[in-house]
């Protein structure tokens, strides 16, 4: 009986663990595209390349779009599909920025 509860509550946990993985691509070597077309599939939809790199097993590209916005957009390394483009909000740092300088005046007596 303690034998099939284990057995049963590692499986109940089991899958839990794959669905985390589902970000990732699992592809041999020798199926990936090249890096050149990964460059061309960037170009084609006309975004500025900063660097292409490989996170989780699959390409990722950290560049501009078409609008000057700051993208990353994570490839499928066989088929070259687009799986996330994400966008990464500069404002956000600009607003951070803009806090810690409110707080250093504060703390030197300084006010707005």
């Amino acid at each position: 009986m303690k034998k099939t509860l284990t057995i049963l509550g590692f499986l109940a946990v089991f899958p839990a663990g794959f669905a985390w993985a589902d970000d990732d691509c699992f592809v041999p070597m020798a199926d990936w595209q090249p890096r050149d077309a990964v460059a061309r599939l960037a170009e084609e939809n006309g975004w500025t390349v900063r660097r292409i790199k490989i996170d989780d097993g699959c390409y990722e590209i950290d560049g501009r779009d078409t609008e000057g916005r700051q993208i990353e957009v994570t490839v499928h390394p066989a088929t070259l599909q687009v799986i996330e483009l994400e966008y990464e909000d500069e404002d956000e740092d600009d607003d951070d920025r803009r806090d810690k300088d409110r707080g250093r005046d504060r703390d030197r007596g300084d006010n707005d």
